[in-house]
């Protein structure tokens, strides 16, 4: 039987990323990933993530750099990010990574994870399938899941993992239009606010060069994904675009509170509930979740002391547990009914707001250095609260 220091159960960011670290500090991992999934996803990153991740710009299918908010009563707010937002095509971004961490020493597998087992001998034995239905197994010292929302590793090995909250998210795949079209522009990336659209969250249209992701989440059971989408193509002048592909998949929205099982096996990305609520954004925290876990199985592989497992979710919680905090907040005032979405939309038009919004989305931290921009910010905020502000911008 194969023996390895870990197995990464999923190849999207967070496992690609996990099995590069940990193949490059010199340990034996395998990567086990299913064949040709690709996750839907807007696909933006910020230029932190290229810088930090060292991705080359290359794999930037489009620099946007205008996010255009549309409110209930179709009012829309632009707001300028005051510099470039990246946007990836998923299928080829995540191939690269699964590519990188194979050069960097990783034994990729293709097949799907089945469980885990337990005999008399160190260690737990992974049983997976591959494309032609054969059986496998491998023994290895740790397990990382990273195999989504809807984990198999963690819905077997970590508490509460069954009642994590997720919305649907559903997009489309279109090709982008040749020439200049009324209600689309291929360096913004529109996001609608409107109840019609998605009960509980926002639908989006994010250019990608060649390709475009029209796409939009709800928990709420019954809400029409493809109709959203269809009222999301019209919007925007794509709605005769051909479809390239469409694709659906659970997204989470609250962090576990544990990550690791006490013994051998670490959850991450959207297995371990690492997306920032309100926004969704998966990539950014999807890639430090892995790095971070990637460390934490290194750290107890040296140590052998398994407390070194819980590393990976005290230093992600201590990097962006305030702002998770602040987003969950947000999204629960703000998307539960029109009049707020239509003021929510208002409060973009704001400079203070715009700045501040963008200067924390492309450094993923809370600005603190300007208190007197955030006290204008609270004033204007409760004007809108208590309806003293006007609702159209305009």
């Amino acid at each position: 039987m194969q023996q390895y220091d870990v197995v990464v159960v999923g190849g999207g960011p967070t496992g690609a990323t996990a099995a590069n670290d940990l193949a490059a500090m010199g340990h034996k991992v395998m990567l086990l990933d299913k064949d040709g999934r690709i996750k839907p996803c807007g696909g933006a990153v910020p230029p932190k993530l290229v810088e930090e991740f060292d991705i080359p710009h290359s794999l930037l299918e489009a620099k946007v750099t205008t996010a255009r908010m549309i409110a209930p009563s179709n009012t829309a707010v632009d707001m300028d990010i005051g510099g470039w937002v990246g946007m990836v095509n998923r299928g080829t971004f995540d191939e690269w990574l699964r590519d990188r961490a194979e050069k960097s020493g990783a034994t990729r597998c293709t097949g799907e994870y089945k469980e885990l087992l337990r005999d008399d001998q160190p260690g737990p034995i992974v049983r997976y399938v591959d494309k032609a239905g054969e059986e496998h197994r491998v023994r290895t010292k740790l397990v990382i899941g990273a195999d989504g929302a809807a984990s198999r590793v963690a819905k077997e090995h970590i508490p509460n993992a069954k009642e994590l909250p997720k919305v649907f998210a559903y997009h489309e795949i279109v090709k982008s239009p040749s020439e200049p079209q009324a209600g689309f522009d291929p360096l913004r990336c529109d996001v609608y606010y409107q109840g019609r659209v998605s009960p509980d969250f926002y639908g989006w249209v994010f250019p990608h060069g060649e390709e475009t992701s029209i796409g939009m989440g709800t928990a709420v059971k019954g809400h029409s994904l493809r109709g959203s989408v269809k009222i999301l193509r019209e919007g925007s002048g794509l709605e005769d675009a051909p479809t390239v592909r469409t694709e659906g998949a659970p997204i989470p929205l609250k962090a576990l509170k544990r990550w690791d099982n006490g013994q051998d096996v670490l959850v991450s990305g959207d297995a371990a509930g690492a997306v920032a609520p309100a926004s969704g954004e998966g990539i950014y925290y999807a890639m430090l979740s892995g790095r971070l876990s990637a460390d934490a199985c290194a750290q107890y592989l040296r140590t052998g002391k398994v407390a070194a497992l819980k590393t990976a979710r005290k230093r992600f919680m201590r990097l962006h547990g305030r702002i998770f905090w602040v987003l969950g907040i947000m999204q629960k005032f703000w998307y539960n009914s029109e009049k707020r979405r239509e003021r929510f939309v208002s409060i973009c038009r704001d400079p203070d707001v715009q700045r501040l919004t963008w200067e924390a989305y492309m450094n993923k931290r809370l600005v603190r250095a300007k208190p007197v921009a955030h006290v204008r910010i609270f004033f204007k905020d409760l004007a809108h609260l208590l309806g003293l502000a006007r609702t159209d911008p305009r």
